[in-house]
């Protein structure tokens, strides 16, 4: 009797340091007792019950083993501690008896990378189908009010997603990629979102066919690598010289704009940009050398071009001065044309007027001082930069510079200071010690000029120290009705120059109207068949997706979309790579210069049809952002809030 109690005593003790590794149930007192009473061969179920003559209850379960070692003095032997390995790893049963799945159970919830995936995708084409409508010649236009009242109304698709308040991550992904666009081609931008949003599609059905995401989008990849190619197997090499092709390239990017039907902006941007560049051995074009100067009134058709620098300030006339100069030499300071004041507050007590009639001594003998050396450099007009802290120029000043015969503008801005010295070839002065003649621009004439209710200073043949060497720049005076129509003529006339741009960095056009997606799309078509899985089927779908552009011009153009593509694929079969969507047709039609013909891919047949075309760049680059964007899109499972 004292062995079985020193046992049971033993095994109880046992199964309370168990308790603290594995999680039993309760065992009631009275089955306490009779587990003592029954030895370490009784069977302690979860239930709580015992298996033998005082068992009282049904239940039958799994027994602990843990438990069970304990009762029956096992514990120490089967559970000692795991012995270290000199690998730093543990070597014990439990180690070895654990399941083969069980590192696949730390991902209990499987169904959530695919939840983001789709949501992910969601989001996305929902951006791309909202600027759907804008693509082509007859897309529609859309109004964005901003969150300061203001009112914009743009076909531009890089403006559109820019101003519209878009919340989810991956939406804003789009935008980033419109922005991308604008930045490397300059025009495109609602093509390659739309473009994104239909491979996102495909990307949606393959992975729902059960394709990982990681295949998918690498296949998609290769697949834009050979898009590219295609491209450039069918487009046609230009030469700068060739102004009717550069402007066939601009009227077609123009053609989907408000200011569309004006004649006179697609000569305006080409010779605005070859103006600045040597057409021979340029290889990129620098925009910011063409100033666009928007005035309220009149028409788009009475902007024009001037081949030097306008100025949005007027010639100061207040104090009698003069407001035409001819033989500028052009000064730009950046000091003022006022009395010192000390940085520090300061209070001057008068005590009586002899004292007041030395301080305007001492100030008209400054400022009289500052004129004469202004004067002695040469300098018959004067460029004043803009100051936040005080008045640039006061008017005495600017009466002693009357006198000696200086036109003066006043308030320009810190932004311009660049275009100016870069258009006059003046550099800027900060004080007036420095201001010597060396620092002065030349030009034939300065002048104040009044057009259509607008004022605006031009400055016209000047004269740069190296002109072989100094880069070129030009202005252009844009006019229109109201600033929505101005705005928009701006933006119509950077993607107009943007194309030419990309002319310059890739000299090669495509036929438009879609003619260069779907000669694409055929290809890989023609391709994936001699794929093996899984490049076949994906290859397919994005082929199928590079459809949604003569799709959505033939839809936005009111034309039957599915006869159109239909018939664009027929003729694509055939090797026309040069057929796109005709809108003056109302159908297809052969993309190019009218009259004109020749085998697809020669230089005949991209210039045969309707002067459709668009660069190389454009579409290639288009590619190859919309792809990667994707990539992007499917390799994220998961979205992580960070404080």
């Amino acid at each position: 009797m004292t062995t079985v109690s020193s046992d049971a005593d033993a095994a109880a003790a046992a199964a309370a340091a168990a308790a603290a590794v594995w999680p039993v149930r309760h065992i009631p007192r009275d089955r306490e007792r009779n587990l003592r009473a029954a030895g370490p061969k009784a069977r302690v179920r979860d239930s709580g019950g015992l298996e033998g003559d005082d068992q009282q209850s049904s239940a039958t379960t799994t027994t602990s083993p843990i438990l069970e070692s304990c009762i029956t003095g096992s514990f120490e032997e089967n559970h000692k501690p795991a012995e270290p390995r000199v690998d730093g790893t543990r070597k014990d049963k439990m180690a070895q008896g654990a399941p083969a799945n069980a590192g696949n159970n730390a991902f209990k919830d499987k169904e959530k990378p695919q939840a983001v995936r789709t949501a992910n995708i969601t989001a996305a084409r929902a951006v791309a189908d909202a600027i759907r409508t804008s693509l082509g010649p007859r897309g529609m236009d859309k109004m964005i009010q901003t969150g300061k009242g203001e009112t914009i109304i743009t076909n531009d698709g890089n403006t559109m997603l820019r101003d519209m308040a878009v919340m989810h991550p991956s939406a804003k992904m789009l935008v980033d990629l419109a922005n991308a666009q604008d930045i490397e081609a300059g025009d495109g931008t609602t093509s390659v979102v739309v473009i994104a949003g239909a491979l996102l599609g495909a990307a949606e059905r393959l992975l729902s066919k059960g394709l990982h995401p990681t295949t998918i989008s690498e296949s998609f990849q290769r697949a834009s690598a050979h898009a590219v190619q295609t491209l450039e197997s069918i487009s046609t090499p230009i030469n700068l010289a060739e102004r009717q092709t550069l402007l066939k390239a601009a009227s077609t990017s123009l053609s989907s704009k408000i200011v569309s039907q004006e004649p006179k902006l697609a000569p305006m941007a080409v010779d605005a940009v070859l103006k600045t560049i040597n057409p021979q051995n340029a290889e990129n074009v620098d925009l910011r050398n063409v100033r666009i100067l928007k005035k309220p009134g009149g028409v788009i058709d009475d902007s024009e071009l001037i081949d030097g620098l306008v100025l949005n300030q007027q010639a100061v006339k207040s104090a009698g001065g003069p407001t035409r100069i001819e033989k500028a030499r052009i000064g730009l300071i950046q000091f003022q044309l006022s009395p010192p004041k000390p940085d520090m507050e300061n209070q001057i007590i008068v005590n009586d007027y002899r004292q007041m009639d030395k301080i305007l001594k001492e100030e008209r003998t400054y400022l009289l001082n500052m004129a004469k050396k202004i004067k002695k450099a040469k300098c018959n007009v004067l460029l004043i930069q803009k100051s936040i802290l005080r008045d640039a120029v006061n008017d005495l000043s600017l009466h002693f510079l009357y006198k000696l015969g200086i036109l003066v503008v006043k308030d320009i801005e810190r932004d311009e200071v660049e275009f100016i010295c870069k258009s006059t070839g003046c550099k800027p002065i900060a004080d007036i010690d420095s201001f010597t003649e060396d620092k002065l621009g030349s030009a034939d004439l300065v002048e104040e000029v009044s057009s259509l209710g607008a004022r605006y200073t031009r400055v016209s043949g000047v004269k740069l120290p190296n002109p072989a060497t100094a880069p070129k720049t030009v202005s252009i005076v844009a006019r229109g009705a109201n600033p929505l129509i101005l705005d928009e003529a701006e933006r119509s006339l950077h993607d107009a120059m943007c194309v030419i741009r990309c002319l310059v960095k890739k000299r090669a056009l495509l036929p438009g109207g879609g003619a260069g997606e779907m000669a694409v799309s055929n290809a890989l078509a023609q391709a994936a068949t001699t794929k093996a899985y899984p490049d076949s089927i994906c290859w397919k779908a994005y082929a199928d997706a590079l459809e949604v552009v003569p799709v959505t011009l033939a839809e936005n153009a009111g034309l039957n979309s599915i006869r159109v593509v239909t018939e664009m694929r027929a003729r694509h079969a055939k090797g026309e790579s040069n057929v796109g969507v005709s809108i003056k047709r109302g159908g297809v039609g052969v993309m190019g210069e009218e009259g004109k013909g020749g085998q697809p891919g020669s230089s005949a047949a991209a210039s045969a049809g309707e002067g459709v075309m668009q660069p190389l760049l454009v579409s290639t680059s288009a590619i190859e952002l919309a792809s990667e964007t994707v990539k992007m899109i499917l390799r994220i499972d998961d979205i992580a809030l960070s404080r």
